[in-house]
């Protein structure tokens, strides 16, 4: 299938910055959707933002002008640039794609998350 690895979170104070990528492996054939999730403690998951293959972009309100998504196709990575970093920003993010893969000769459907990366921002 597809495996999803994150890395860049950490223990940061507010006003800095953070950068998490997230790099899928295995036999992809294209992937459509990329995106960061946030899950506080106790809360729900929730978007922060979303990437497609045409390059449509949106962001949750709360972190417009602050944090940027981007993708490198070549390398089926997404980024996701954290700046101006609020306590509130604390959270586990988890990336999400969405994708086709192949299965022998067939073409699958894919919906993988990653294993998630803490981010801390202290006041």
């Amino acid at each position: 299938q597809v495996q999803l690895v994150e890395s860049g979170g950490g223990l940061v104070q507010a006003g800095g910055s953070l950068r998490l990528s997230c790099a899928a492996s295995g036999s992809i054939f294209s992937i459509n959707a990329m995106g960061w999730y946030c899950q506080a403690p106790g809360k729900q998951r929730d978007l922060v933002a979303a990437i497609t293959s045409g390059g449509r972009i949106n962001y949750a309100d709360s972190v417009k002008g602050r944090f940027t998504i981007s993708r490198d196709n070549a390398k089926n990575t997404v980024y996701l640039q954290m700046n101006s970093l609020k306590p509130e920003d604390t959270a586990v993010y988890y990336c999400n794609l969405k994708g086709t893969y192949y299965s022998g000769t067939y073409l699958r459907d894919f919906a993988s998350w990653g294993q998630g990366t803490q981010v801390t921002v202290s006041s």
